[in-house]
């Protein structure tokens, strides 16, 4: 509002001094005419008659005359009491100059504009001939306009309020649903929603609002379910330390072979612990954006080479046969070997977990601009409608068999962050009983 009256008040002074002006100018404009034409066709200053014309003729038009001599003294007039000449006048009038002034009326106080124009006669200054116009009659069209100009500015002003109005109720409305939406979600009520959005910018935000509350909703989820997983992971191997921890202390064993078994017990479930809390820290620092990388050009083979001769003795045990399928002359790949090892240790590591009989296959291939990676199992597989969750944290397809298998539940989701940190990709594809397999790619050192 205040926008629209900085715009309308400047626009009103203007015009009204256009509009002043101009009938001013036009009112001088006229009774300059009047005077010239009557003072040019006067032929005596002592007819009666003529003179009498010139005051009907003034009536008409609904103007003031008054007629000088050459001294500048009244011998003619419509009515009015006007001052004589002053030396100045009669002067600038006996020269053949018309002149220009505002007279007043004595008697009434009247204001004129006035124009006054020589009588000359035979080439002699013989007195002057003022046409008057009432002041008023300029004042009355420039306060009409003036009006005018008023009225249509408290239009528009009212306008401008009721489309101010308008707009702010309609900008309003679903702001306030939104205070209302994020006081409720400050307070832990993460189900709200903001309804009736816009297709404008505030819907934009009022959607960003309702994805807010859904992410946190299940950030809520996921945080709820990471402490119940935890709690479960860790209650367990807990359990047996303290369990077989009380029997070797109160000596409830029967022989030396059996007190061996309960310390192998111990120490596994210990190593469970370990293995569960150094993934748990690895996969905190990766989503934090903290883990250290040592990016090189690595030779990938020689990786590979390596992670096959350590997970040699977990074939050998369950009679498993690695083969592999590697190009010639693979390019480097720029990334963290050691982290690049712990990805193919932990892929390799659950293909033999999954897998009772048959094969694991190994294969590296170069095209393009990337070298890609694919281990395949012939092991249980994985359902379909599982696939999609098997990067989640502390996820098992399988959980009946969680103890049985091992295993923290977060290796894939390890892997998947690592692989992207490092400008990997990672994809998964598998059927129930015949098979999982996974695929990766990384760019090749330019």
């Amino acid at each position: 509002m205040c926008l629209i009256l900085a715009v309308l008040l400047p626009l009103g002074f203007v015009a009204n001094k256009i509009f002043t002006n101009f009938y001013y100018n036009q009112t001088q404009e006229e009774i300059r005419e009047l005077s010239q034409k009557y003072a040019n066709t006067i032929t005596s200053l002592d007819d009666e008659t003529m003179i009498n014309m010139y005051k009907n003729l003034a009536y008409f038009t609904n103007k003031e005359i008054y007629i000088t001599d050459a001294s500048g003294r009244v011998i003619a007039d419509t009515g009015i009491q006007v001052n004589p000449l002053n030396n100045n006048e009669l002067k600038q009038l006996s020269e053949g100059v018309s002149i220009q002034k505002n007279v007043e009326d004595r008697e009434t106080n009247n204001i004129y504009l006035g124009n006054g124009h020589p009588i000359m006669l035979s080439n002699t200054f013989q007195g002057s001939f003022f046409v008057l116009a009432p002041v008023d009659d300029a004042h009355e069209p420039v306060r009409k306009i003036r009006d005018l100009l008023i009225l249509s500015a408290v239009g528009a002003f009212f306008l401008g309020l009721g489309f101010t109005f308008f707009l702010a109720r309609k900008m309003s409305s679903p702001l306030l649903e939104m205070e209302r939406a994020t006081r409720e979600i400050a307070k832990g009520n993460l189900d709200i929603r903001v309804n009736k959005l816009p297709n404008d910018e505030v819907g934009s935000l009022g959607a960003a609002i309702n994805d807010l509350a859904a992410e946190t909703n299940q950030y809520r989820a996921n945080r709820s379910e990471l402490f119940a997983n935890i709690s479960h992971e860790l209650r367990t191997p807990i359990s047996y330390l303290k369990g077989y921890a009380n029997v070797l202390k109160n000596n409830l064993y029967e022989t030396e072979e059996e007190r061996r078994q309960y310390l192998i017990i111990i120490e596994d479930e210990s190593d469970h612990i370990l293995r569960l809390i150094n993934d748990l820290f690895d996969l905190s620092k990766m989503e934090e954006g903290k883990i250290d990388l040592q990016m090189e050009a690595v030779d990938i083979v020689e990786i590979m080479e390596t992670v096959v001769l350590k997970i040699g003795i977990e074939l050998e045990k369950k009679g498993l046969r690695l083969v592999t399928e590697i190009d010639e002359d693979i390019p480097f790949i720029e990334v963290d070997g050691n982290r690049l090892e712990q990805i193919f240790i932990n892929l390799l590591t659950n293909a033999i977990r999954y897998t009772e009989k048959g094969s694991i296959f190994l294969k590296v291939r170069s095209k393009k601009n990337n070298v890609y990676v694919t281990i395949e199992d012939t092991g249980m597989g994985i359902p379909k409608e599982e696939l999609p969750l098997i990067f989640e944290r502390f996820h098992r397809v399988e959980k009946s068999r969680s103890r049985e298998l091992g295993g923290t539940g977060l290796g894939l989701a390890i892997v998947k962050n690592l692989v992207e940190i490092q400008h990997g990709t990672i994809s998964v594809s598998s059927e129930v009983n015949r098979g999982t397999k996974f695929e990766l790619s990384f760019p090749k050192v330019e």
